[in-house]
């Protein structure tokens, strides 16, 4: 407890790091106000009990009204949050593989970045533009006619024009905080989204557990537990790596060729979990497609449908568990390019002790990366579906979402990430960084 009192004096008295933090919190706190903003020219008090029992019933409404932080449901002109921009970041991201003029930009720098940002933001709002209208026709479809103050034409152009702001603004406040403040500002505007409705959610379910005697506080307790520990086996997925040995060619010193330097050694961080939770979104995508069926005039068809539209139910999360596998394996090879790695290496004169540089180093990276990718994509999955298993043990559903799936892996990923940045800060004004002996620098006028 002291180390962590004086890690924040410390953060406290370096101007640079204080200003960035108090700048991010900024940033969230006017999300989170805008949040609130209801959409102009309806009785909010109805569109809002509509939505709120479309969402409450689970499924991928369910998840987005989660990670806007409950804008989805309450009609707010950022109720789209900030899924376009992630939906349109994909897009590019998947894009850069097929078209090579997005891979030239790829190669091009800082100039090539600014430049894939700028097809990002538009192709966000062509996105918004898509998914708008399918939100105002969901509202039109929920509530009467007599809860809209504003005619159906005028209506429809207001609200597109205000959602579409919204998103843009909301962009704009990630971009802001990642380029001004700490972190990543899209992932850590998501996490705002999720931790905003942890406190109703836990509160719900003390609330059942001790007002219908179903356990009482005992029970509370032990899922808290347990709770945290399913936070260490996230942080673990999250940090694990899997260590290659790396030799660099031996050196001269002064041009003497009898005093040789010893060759350094280093290493290739292979992470256990290389795709993130985009393996869970890719797959959460997909399962929009089995749920369609729900709809077929054929009875075996929309019973089939109907089982998929269950984000608790089994068969819903079999399939979400092997897409999880399946593009977990999709993602980590587009993304780790393994012979490109083995090229710098050879070029920088190192190599991998016993195997040949070049072509060999490489195969054997894809194939160390295949094998530790397979457990890491069994943990994904687990921690995706646990929701739905521990739901059965009589959690709330609100309150089972904490236990695993996108919320919490998002939490932890973009805590750690934070929480990195923060360091390298003080290890700027520590020769120690955090250890308990580190001595703080001078500060250099």
């Amino acid at each position: 407890m002291k180390n962590f009192i004086q890690t924040i004096k410390d953060i406290w008295t370096i101007e640079e790091l204080r200003n960035k933090i108090l700048l991010t919190l900024g940033f969230m706190a006017i999300y989170r106000f805008a949040a609130q903003v209801p959409l102009p020219g309806i009785d909010i008090n109805v569109a809002q009990a509509a939505l709120k029992g479309q969402t409450s019933g689970g499924g991928i409404l369910s998840i987005l009204d989660m990670f806007t932080g409950g804008a989805f449901a309450k009609a707010s002109v950022v109720a789209l949050g900030i899924m376009p921009y992630i939906s349109a970041s994909i897009v590019v991201q998947l894009m850069g593989i097929a078209v090579p003029y997005l891979q030239k930009l790829q190669k091009d720098g800082e100039s090539g970045r600014k430049k894939i940002n700028q097809i990002t933001r538009w192709l966000t709002i062509a996105i918004t533009m898509i998914q708008g209208p399918a939100y105002i026709t969901n509202i039109y479809q929920l509530i009467p006619s007599s809860a809209f103050y504003i005619s159906g034409s005028m209506f429809w152009i207001t609200s597109m024009v205000i959602l579409t702001a919204g998103t843009i603004f909301a962009m704009w406040l990630g971009e802001k905080i990642t380029d001004k403040g700490i972190g990543n500002g899209i992932s850590l505007l998501i996490m705002i989204g999720i931790i905003a409705r942890f406190p109703a959610s836990f509160i719900q379910e003390v609330v059942s557990k001790v007002t219908a005697s179903n356990g009482g506080m005992i029970m509370i307790l032990i899922e808290v537990i347990l709770w945290f520990v399913v936070i260490l086996v996230c942080v673990y997925l999250v940090t694990a790596v899997r260590r290659i040995p790396v030799q660099y060619a031996r050196k001269t010193v002064a041009g003497n060729i009898k005093n040789v330097a010893s060759g350094a050694r280093d290493y290739i961080p292979l992470k256990l979990n290389s795709s993130g939770v985009m393996p869970i979104i890719f797959a959460q995508a997909i399962m929009f497609a089995p749920a369609l069926l729900a709809s077929s005039d054929n009875n075996t068809v929309k019973a089939i449908g109907i089982e998929f539209t269950n984000m608790f139910g089994l068969w819903y999360n079999l399939l979400f568990a092997f897409l999880i596998i399946i593009f977990s394996y999709f993602y980590t090879a587009i993304t780790i390019p393994t012979n490109k790695m083995a090229d710098d290496l050879k070029r920088s004169g190192g190599f991998i002790p016993g195997i040949r540089p070049g072509k060999d180093t490489g195969d054997l990276l894809d194939r160390i990366l295949s094998l530790i990718t397979f457990p890491g994509s069994l943990f994904l999955a687990l921690v995706a579906i646990l929701p739905a298993i521990v739901i059965k043990f009589g959690l709330t559903q609100s309150w089972a979402l904490f236990y695993g799936g996108t919320s919490l892996l998002i939490m932890v990923g973009v805590a750690i990430d934070t929480i990195q940045q923060i360091n390298s800060h003080l290890l700027n004004r520590h020769y120690d960084g955090l250890m308990k002996k580190g001595t703080k620098r001078k500060s250099v006028a």
